[in-house]
């Protein structure tokens, strides 16, 4: 027996709300558990790329220490088995090591699929919690799950309490995609342990103009509820240019809000009219300064989330 699930690419933090804010994307990963029987090795990973260049086993390694694997252990422990041979397919259009939620999506496409094996044993919470043990954060993984926007919290029992909350339909999504990776790792390590009071009244400030926004569709409070003092000023020297984007593009009509999308270096902007092919011609002429090439693209909000095909 084999269970396919896609799953959504997903932005989080959107500016304010690091952690705990998360929106799927129309980009999408599938992964294909098959039990097997397998003579020397009890799991076999295979990688399906859609892109040019071969993907870094630093990225993802096809033996056990892939987190698809340690994933599944987790929810085979949780229900009392051990994990059966098996063959893991990985169907990659999401880009990795970009800020858009690569991991999160085969983390939470392996364990439904593996639920799926099992007879479906575990529900929605307890799939959000193993997988967030996994991912380490919830907001990836809540919005990859549910799809559109979801606000997630990792509480200390090491349940997620989440809300999904709808899109408005008319704000646009554009999609800067550098030429270059930044991993997770790194992209956290230049966070400090602590940081001011007055940022993070200021951020609890931001997160609070960015839900009423969202849910009363108002666009000029969002153009406030986008900015942030907790991570995005520390990553900037990682990410070239991307104070300039900022700046540059508060001065177009119509854009609600620019932000790193997630640990970076991809960049999100939200927008509401005709103005794609600007913002485009702005983010381009930025990063052609820095040698920086990019896919630039608009892209639509996933509304569902991870489904079983």
């Amino acid at each position: 027996m084999k269970v396919s699930v896609r799953v959504p690419a997903t932005t989080a933090n959107l500016g304010p709300g690091f952690d705990c804010f998360g929106l799927a994307l129309q980009i999408y990963n599938t992964i294909t558990i098959e039990e097997t029987i397998m003579p020397k090795e009890d799991i076999e990973i295979i990688i399906i790329t859609h892109e040019d260049k071969e993907i870094n086993e630093m990225h993802l390694p096809t033996d056990n220490s892939n987190v698809i694997y340690r994933a599944i252990e987790l929810l085979y422990g949780y229900v009392g088995q051990i994990p059966s041979a098996m063959k893991i397919t990985i169907d990659t259009e999401i880009p990795i090591a970009k800020g858009l939620g690569s991991s999160a999506s085969v983390i939470v496409g392996s364990l439904m699929a593996a639920n799926k094996l099992l007879g479906s044993p575990a529900d929605l919470d307890a799939l959000l919690s193993i997988a967030t043990e996994v991912e380490g954060h919830p907001d990836n993984i809540t919005s990859a799950i549910l799809g559109s926007f979801v606000l997630s919290s990792l509480e200390d029992d090491g349940s997620i309490i989440y809300q999904k909350i709808d899109w408005p339909q008319d704000w646009k999504l554009t999609l800067c995609i550098p030429d270059y990776e930044l991993a997770t790792n790194i992209s956290r390590s230049v966070l400090p342990e602590e940081v001011k009071m007055q940022d993070a009244v200021f951020n609890a400030r931001r997160c609070a103009m960015f839900i009423q926004a969202l849910q009363t569709k108002n666009s000029e409070l969002m153009k406030i509820a986008m900015q942030d003092k907790l991570h995005q000023p520390y990553r900037i020297r990682l990410v070239p240019g991307l104070d300039e984007i900022i700046d540059n593009l508060k001065n177009v009509d119509e854009v609600l809000g620019t932000a790193l999308s997630g640990a970076g270096p991809s960049i999100l902007v939200i927008s509401k009219g005709n103005n794609i092919e600007t913002i485009k011609s702005i983010i381009k002429s930025t990063w052609e300064k820095y040698s920086v090439k990019a896919d630039i693209r608009t892209i639509g909000v996933d509304l569902d989330g991870a489904k079983i095909i």
